[in-house]
């Protein structure tokens, strides 16, 4: 983010431009990707999540819509459902349905659950890359 401002009904983030917009629409347009173009997608997520989660922050919300291409630089986005958590520890239900880890989704009781959630995602993304 490089700044923002606001007015009486908004605030508006400043952010880098992304020319090649969502990930999403990359790979709707190729039902999926070679393992080397997948790879290098997720070793990209894997720097941003290790950042994020050594400042004990949570995305919750991964997949391909929420990855933008900046010229073959993929920038993590939408943090809508992101937490800062010191104690490393929530419950709530949150994120996309297609992505939910076991833990988030438990029936039987309330269970905590901390940054690997993103590691779920993260695999679901990635057989979504490669198997489509």
């Amino acid at each position: 983010m490089y700044g923002f401002f606001y007015d009486d009904d908004k605030i508006y983030l400043i952010l880098e431009w992304a020319p090649k917009g969502e990930v999403f629409t990359d790979l709707r347009a190729n039902i999926s990707y070679p393992e080397p173009k997948a790879a290098h997608i997720v070793a990209q997520v894997i720097d941003a999540f290790s950042y994020m989660h050594s400042k004990n922050v949570i995305h919750r919300d991964l997949k391909p819509e929420n990855l933008l291409d900046c010229g073959g630089v993929i920038k993590l986005a939408d943090f809508g459902w992101s937490v800062h958590t010191p104690s490393n520890k929530r419950n709530t239900v949150c994120g996309t349905p297609d992505y939910l880890p076991p833990e988030m989704i438990s029936t039987s009781h309330k269970v905590n659950y901390d940054y690997r959630v993103d590691i779920w995602c993260l695999g679901i993304l990635t057989y979504e890359f490669v198997v489509g």
